[in-house]
């Protein structure tokens, strides 16, 4: 008894020095994953990560222990369930990810296992001699024989993602060399300071938040300018309105100030300030006649030499 007690003592210990060490957790779900690939994962973490595992009852019980000095930790709770297990990372939690999902391997179809996605038998020749055609036709596969020997003749959906897989599908598969799964470590959920999430999050981009976070901006500043109600994302708009509204009364009044004076002035006194203008505009005005003086001219000297220098009742 007093061993048993010891043991727990120290995997309490373990995990609460690994939940103040680290601030990220993958609570990871590991059916079907082999000793192996344990081992691998373990191996690709190194330095990088700490794979925990332990009975889901000490592990709650660990964690109830330490919700009253961390109550962020009761967020875990709902999530111990199951096969699952914990990797503790201060490390980039997509590259984490990642090494996490990457170590995953080919198996076979077992029968009354749940099947992950579709299965698909691809059309070709098996190879098999025409005897096992009747196996073929109690599961509904399209065949002829060629050559002597069974061939599918098109693609068919064994069995559908959800469903589990029957005796007689796990044996053709298997006879078929087909091994349609890959098993590993999955990832049901993620405990970031205190928060947690499905690992889907990972995917979204910077630039998305930005846009919504600009977009969810642009929204409050526009209803708080509506309801004349100031918040922090309204007050420059705020600012800008009100000087403009100054403006206009300083334009329409005697009342002035340093600043205002050359704006009345150019009202005013238009003319003044007609030689600021751009100077491209002049010049391209000025091409633009320069043609037009030239045709003149021209025009004039052809009546010159039409008239001969005699006049018209000459």
């Amino acid at each position: 008894m007093g061993g048993k007690s010891a043991t727990k003592a120290g995997y309490f210990d373990k995990l609460k020095a690994l939940l103040e060490e680290y601030k990220s957790i993958f609570i990871v779900t590991v059916d079907n994953v082999s000793s192996q690939q344990m081992h691998e994962i373990r191996h690709s973490l190194r330095g990088k990560g700490v794979v925990l595992m332990g009975k889901n009852t000490m592990v709650r019980r660990a964690l109830k222990g330490f919700i009253g000095d961390n109550p962020e930790y009761e967020r875990l709770l709902p999530f111990v369930k199951g096969n699952v297990g914990f990797i503790f990372t201060n490390g980039d939690l997509k590259e984490t990810r990642e090494q996490i999902l990457a170590n995953r391997v080919a198996a076979p179809a077992r029968a009354g296992a749940v099947a992950p996605a579709d299965v698909f038998v691809p059309a070709g020749n098996t190879g098999m001699e025409p005897g096992k055609t009747s196996f073929f036709q109690a599961l509904g596969v399209p065949t002829k024989i060629a050559r002597g020997t069974i061939e599918i003749t098109s693609d068919l959906k064994l069995v559908e993602a959800g469903n589990k897989v029957g005796a007689s599908e796990a044996t053709l598969l298997n006879m078929l060399n087909i091994s349609p799964f890959t098993y590993g470590m999955g990832i049901s959920q993620i405990y970031d300071d205190g928060q947690t999430f499905d690992s889907s999050v990972l995917d979204i981009e910077e630039s998305q938040l930005l846009k919504t976070f600009t977009s969810a901006i642009a929204t409050i500043a526009t209803i708080s300018l509506a309801l004349n109600y100031p918040t922090l994302p309204s007050v420059m708009h705020s600012v800008v309105n009100s000087y403009k509204n100054v403006l206009a009364i300083a334009v329409g009044t005697d009342y002035s100030w340093e600043g205002i004076e050359e704006l009345k002035d150019r009202i005013a006194n238009p003319d003044a300030y007609a030689s600021s203008a751009p100077a491209a505009g002049g010049a391209a005005a000025a091409a633009d006649d320069a043609p037009a003086a030239e045709a003149a001219k021209e025009e004039e000297a052809e009546e010159s030499d039409d008239d001969m220098g005699f006049g018209l009742f000459d």
